[in-house]
């Protein structure tokens, strides 16, 4: 018997982990075609882009607050056959980022300039950052509401509708880029500020087109009598999970934007180094996190359905396969690394670095497949806390902390940054896998009270 139910919840995590991999494989695509394009343009326009790209993804996980929260909610929900709440949730997590994403598309066009000196960026860089800034930073909204409506549609085991709109949005993607960096077709040749508008546009797209979804496939009817009085229950539900899940991400990310600045402190080759092997890298681990997030989906339905014991086996199924996969997948890259950089710059530098970079990343995959998984999957399961606080302690005195003494004070530069990687990874991975065996996770759930 138990045989039949791993059997059934392997077909489950292939069935969204297919989706869920095209999708995030066409989200990192989405970003790895602004480097590309814009590496024939220049690899200055490369670093600036690298460095804002880093700085809006930080800012952009204020949406992954309600995302993740919505997530792990209607997951156990539709585990417990509570289809009120399930839409309440769906509801409240549209109006929270809608309000949260104006707010910060004001924001991010208004202050641009501030939030990119004090990020230190090289006065030679600024033109093309500042462009850059503004005009993604302005359509932060789109990105907030479509980051919502995926997150409702992914719990509901309907992932291969986000899937559908983001490869819509890459071919739309690639052929702006094409049409307005190098100004095609009759259009003017606007370089990074080209790259921009695409972006934009497409994250517009792919709202409206993510809300006609949910509205058609998942939540039909958003019933007045669900929301009078308004169900603050449910919004103090969410942030009470999504406010700590997003730490970790935001721990991560933070920390990633000051470890940007140091590698802003050795050279131009180094942040444009960094901007490559990221956007290499991102094709590696996209393995790891499709079946992390589809395998959360479904712990939080078990956990929903309290069956904790038939979670806890298939999460140390869904973590064999994320740390094969990433690894055999991290060694192909590897191998091809010189003939990947040569086809992106001619740069001697950076080549020569970036394929070191992709030898030492090998090693730090298997850490970063287990953390993927582990963390996605306890916040499912309701354990909120651990990761986050785990992920704060760690990152900040070994990556963070290691990357300056590293790279910076012994002068080993990016490759030695990288290092302290590596052990970030690893030591929180050890950390991880100890919790999940554990199983204190499994009195963690939000639905064990629910009536």
């Amino acid at each position: 018997m138990k045989v039949f139910q791993l059997d059934g919840l392997q077909k489950q995590l292939a069935l969204l982990a297919g989706p869920i991999f095209m999708e995030t494989l066409l989200v990192m695509t989405l970003g790895a075609v602004d480097t590309i394009m814009l590496s024939q343009h220049s690899d200055n326009s490369v670093a600036a882009v690298g460095m804002v790209n880093q700085l809006v993804s930080m800012i952009f996980l204020v949406f992954e607050v309600t995302a993740l929260g919505t997530s792990i909610l209607c997951s156990q929900y539709i585990g417990a056959k509570l289809s009120d709440k399930v839409t309440q949730t769906v509801g409240v997590s549209l109006v929270l980022n809608a309000t949260f994403g104006l707010i910060i598309s004001c924001l991010m066009f208004f202050f641009a300039g501030n939030i990119l000196h004090l990020m230190g960026l090289r006065p030679e860089l600024m033109p093309d950052g500042l462009s850059y800034m503004r005009i993604v930073g302005s359509f932060a909204f789109a990105q907030a509401i479509s980051m919502a409506a995926s997150a409702s549609l992914r719990s509901a085991n309907k992932a291969v509708y986000p899937m559908m709109v983001t490869l819509v949005v890459n071919i739309v993607n690639v052929i702006g880029n094409y049409t307005l960096i190098f100004g095609k077709f009759g259009m003017p040749a606007l370089g990074v500020e080209g790259a921009a508008i695409s972006t934009a546009a497409c994250r517009t797209i792919a709202m409206f087109a993510l809300l006609y979804l949910l509205k058609t496939k998942h939540v039909r009817h958003f019933p007045r009598a669900l929301f009078r009085p308004f169900p603050f229950g449910e919004l103090k539900k969410l942030l009470h999970i999504g406010v700590p899940s997003a730490g970790e991400q935001m721990s991560y990310s933070l920390s990633m934007v000051v470890i940007t600045y140091f590698i802003n402190m050795i050279s131009n080759e180094a942040l444009a180094t960094r901007t490559y092997c990221m956007n290499i890298i991102m094709f590696v681990y996209l393995f790891s996190v499709s079946v992390g997030q589809s395998g959360a989906i479904t712990i939080g339905h078990l956990v929903g359905d309290r069956r904790p014991r038939a979670a806890f086996v298939f999460g140390k199924l869904v973590m064999k396969i994320a740390v094969v996969t990433s690894i055999v997948v991290s060694v192909i890259f590897a191998i091809f690394g010189k003939f990947i950089f040569n086809f992106l710059t001619d740069n001697q530098e950076i080549i020569a670095m970036g394929v070191v970079i992709l030898w030492i990343d090998v090693v730090l995959e298997f850490g970063r497949a287990v953390n993927v998984f582990a963390v996605n999957a306890l916040r499912s399961a309701g354990d909120i806390y651990f990761p986050v606080l785990l992920g704060i302690g760690v990152m900040w005195t070994v990556s963070v902390g290691l990357s300056y003494l590293f790279g910076i004070g012994f002068g080993w530069g990016l490759i030695g940054m990288w290092v302290a990687f590596v052990l970030d990874e690893n030591i929180r991975a050890g950390v991880f896998i100890k919790r999940w065996w554990g199983l204190k996770w499994t009195t963690k759930s939000f639905v064990k009270d629910v009536k």
